[in-house]
């Protein structure tokens, strides 16, 4: 795993936007930019992709410790923090109507629910009948393969 993948992964599962990351950064004086930060965050086969370096993400562990836990002068409740951040990712907004989905019926009367289609119209068909006189013999598809792994059997 990569120091790229960790910092994916941290920042998902903490929940962390690019400044809230430059923040934690600067807890241990480390500067970055938001721009130099996002091309951790690129796809490999991006021009401007960049792998996280390993004081990069050593700076940024540092910093996450302090601001989760705090300082020893100010320590803080790790779940605080985690809810604070929940507090601030905008939820969305469920508010909105969807219009509900319904399948168009094929057949006028085969879309109503109150009568049975009708056997006469155009959507009308035939019972399928299975004809068992003429059985055609099987064929065998696949042929059968004898394996041989490079162990010689006695």
């Amino acid at each position: 795993m990569t120091n790229n993948d960790i910092l994916k992964k941290l920042r998902v599962a903490l929940m962390l936007r690019d400044d809230q990351i430059v923040e934690i950064l600067e807890l241990v004086d480390f500067r970055i930019t938001k721009s130099e930060l996002g091309a951790f965050f690129r796809a490999e086969d991006h021009e401007n992709y960049m792998e996280c370096g390993d004081q990069v993400l050593r700076n940024f562990l540092n910093g996450l410790v302090i601001h989760l836990r705090g300082t020893k002068e100010n320590p803080k409740n790790p779940n605080d923090v985690l809810a604070k951040h929940k507090a601030e990712i905008p939820k969305k907004d469920s508010t909105k109507e969807r219009p509900e989905f319904k399948a168009s019926a094929k057949d006028a009367e085969k879309g109503r629910g109150d009568k049975a289609p009708s056997k006469t119209g155009p959507a009308a068909k035939k019972p399928f009948k299975k004809n068992n006189t003429k059985t055609a013999p099987k064929v065998q598809v696949v042929e059968k393969v004898i394996y041989k792994n490079g162990k010689n059997k006695k």
